[in-house]
């Protein structure tokens, strides 16, 4: 019988939080319960993360007992029973994104919620979470991907000339995107958002000033993407309805949002500590020096990310020689201040799109999936959100190991889609059906539109992207 090997992705799966807890549990699994399978040692670890006390008195298990027990007087209480909440697509949503955001309606500072058709499990706010909290911001409920967001370009180039010059599409679009983890664009770029006061303000900020010049106009990893297509076109301002040829992106604020990120949530479990089961939603009050300077830092993280969006479509509509007709974007990681039945509150969508009345935005679906364009209907109940794609359905690595290259391959070619880059964890069949996820918010959101992908240009393999 095979060794029982662990690994901490397993282990933070199943709810472990961040921190020592995964090193112990793995050691001790290991080498006392080595003989025991994965899933049996993966559900023993979720009896002891359930009720550490239980196993305090066991003389291996109460390693990590002990690691997963903090002082009660040190925790800030959570609410006894989660607050009321939509839930959007209820019948395809995982129970762990549903335990997540039940958990979140606890937080003493939340005022109301919302679960989006494509949430899935995340890292403390589920992925398709929609929170509004009192006075206080939460930099996981925003995400590690400050400013994750959709651009759509409407361009003047008749659609037939994707097919008719799909080489020169794809070779600039190659020659003009930049992917992956700590990618950087070629020659240094300028754009006002370098400029802004924050970077000299802020110690972190001045710090990270050079990574977001030099990865000004580029794109991440995982599902980020660009992409040419068509574009049709049924009911958007200034657009008569019909095909258009359309330039659509996805991504986010890069290294410099991480950062940010990843600083300002260790801050503020430093400052609200919590019961190990919302560690991850630890919050910074508005009226706090910490909390001013994550405010500030995310909306930089934000102007930046819609900046590189900006920058790389420019680039690439000056390449083919077209014009732009019209443009549609939106932000899905980000926290924005709102009244809602009259009072001020933050609202975080972590994978969401603002969906206000009349308010315009773009849902992706897949890479051979349509993407829709639309309309918000002002729902009182989903806070005016709506989904913010398909959302998975597969983990990476399950995706990674249900589909083959030569699959993806005739996929691609069944719908006549060009793919530069990518890899399986991205493939199609790893989402949602996007038709189920807008059929569960007809009440969020109109369609106007619908892009199809055509030449889709994503980083090389895969990458880890929580957005």
């Amino acid at each position: 019988m095979a060794k029982l090997k662990l690994t901490g992705k397993e282990l933070r799966k199943i709810g472990y939080p961040e921190g020592p807890v995964i090193s112990v549990a793995i050691t001790v699994m290991e080498q006392y319960y080595k003989h025991h399978s994965s899933a049996d040692a993966l559900a023993l670890l979720s009896e002891i993360l359930e009720e550490p006390a239980a196993f305090i008195n066991n003389e291996q298990l109460s390693k990590i007992a002990e690691k997963l027990i903090v002082p009660v007087s040190d925790e800030i209480a959570l609410l006894p029973a989660p607050t009321d909440y939509a839930v959007y697509g209820s019948e395809f949503i995982e129970e762990g994104a549903i335990r997540q955001m039940n958990y979140a309606m606890r937080l003493p500072v939340t005022a109301a919620g919302a679960l989006m058709p494509d949430a899935h499990q995340g890292y403390g706010l589920p992925i398709g979470g929609v929170l509004a909290v009192r006075d206080a911001v939460i930099p996981y409920g925003v995400g590690v991907d400050i400013g994750c967001r959709m651009c759509l370009s409407i361009l003047d180039i008749p659609s037939a000339e994707l097919e008719k010059k799909a080489s020169v599409f794809k070779r600039e679009l190659i020659d003009g995107t930049v992917f992956g983890a700590g990618g950087s664009w070629k020659q240094m770029l300028e754009d006002e958002v370098l400029e802004d006061p924050a970077f000299s303000e802020i110690g972190l900020l001045r710090h990270l000033h050079a990574k977001a010049v030099a990865q000004l106009s580029t794109s991440g990893s995982g599902n980020h993407f660009v992409e040419w297509g068509l574009v049709d076109v049924t009911d958007l301002p200034g657009l008569s309805p019909g095909r258009y040829l359309g330039l659509l992106s996805h991504s986010g604020s890069r290294g410099l949002g991480a950062q940010i990120a990843g600083y300002y949530t260790k801050l503020a479990q430093e400052i609200c500590t919590l019961p190990r089961e919302v560690q991850h939603l630890a919050w910074l009050g508005l009226d706090t020096e910490e909390g001013q300077e994550y405010w500030i830092a995310m909306n930089l993280a934000g102007d930046y990310a819609s900046a590189c969006h900006h920058q790389i479509h420019k680039r690439l509509i000056k390449a083919v020689g077209g014009s732009l007709l019209a443009r549609v974007e939106n932000h899905h990681n980000f926290a924005w201040k709102e009244t809602h039945n009259g009072e001020e509150l933050i609202v975080h969508r972590k994978g969401a799109t603002p969906a206000g009345s009349g308010v315009l935005g773009v849902i992706p679906g897949s890479m051979t999936a349509p993407g829709f364009i639309v309309r918000g209907r002002g729902e009182a109940a989903s806070l005016d959100s709506a989904s913010h794609g398909a959302g998975r359905q597969m983990s990476r690595s399950k995706a990674t190991q249900s589909f083959t290259a030569s699959g993806l391959a005739k996929l691609l070619s069944e719908q006549k889609v060009k793919l530069i880059g990518g890899g399986l964890d991205e493939a199609p069949g790893a989402y949602k059906d996007i038709a189920q996820v807008m059929k569960a918010q007809v009440d969020l959101v109109d369609v106007v539109g619908k892009f199809y992908p055509k030449i889709v240009r994503m980083a090389d393999g895969s990458g880890p992207r929580e957005d």
